[in-house]
């Protein structure tokens, strides 16, 4: 699971303005990394401006999932990840940085900001954070540990089963 890409953007009409990202592309190689964030930023900003107010929508772009969650107030957040991450922990990643981000940036910035002079510096501690969805996220640690409490009684059954023949 690899989250590459976490954007705040505004909804205008009828651009969407970037006012924050945070990247990781170290997976990709050097050569890759600036057209790559070029087409994330740009895939952001295009489906922050066809999606409606108040929408939560995963669009599959190549070989990434999209998340995009637009508020109604118009702030808008964007993450791209491979197609293994889950959906749910997306868009609870979303709220808990649209939720944050607006309390730290003043509303009438959002219309006329950039990543110039939007000064909201915890986009990268989010992305770090949420590269592990099972740590970062307390539904996906309790599934993994059911999980794998499954496979620890199911071995012995097995074992305990098979064990007769």
């Amino acid at each position: 699971m690899k989250l590459f890409s976490l954007s705040i953007l505004y909804k205008g009409d009828p651009k969407a303005v970037l006012l924050r990202a945070a990247y990781d592309v170290s997976s990709l190689s050097f050569f890759q990394r600036t057209s790559v964030q070029e087409f994330m930023t740009f895939t952001s900003q295009l489906i922050v401006e066809l999606s409606a107010k108040g929408s939560r929508t995963s669009i599959k772009e190549q070989e990434y999932l999209c998340h995009v969650y637009v508020q109604n107030d118009s702030l808008a957040g964007v993450v791209i990840a491979d197609s293994e991450n889950p959906s749910r922990v997306a868009f609870t990643l979303l709220e808990k940085v649209l939720d944050h981000s607006s309390k730290q940036v003043d509303r009438i910035n959002w219309p006329v900001g950039s990543p110039a002079t939007i000064h909201y510096t915890a986009l990268d501690d989010f992305l770090s954070t949420y590269q592990n969805p099972r740590e970062a996220d307390p539904v996906s640690k309790v599934q993994a540990e059911l999980d794998e409490t499954k496979i620890v009684l199911h071995n012995p059954m097995e074992s305990l089963l098979g064990g007769g023949k």
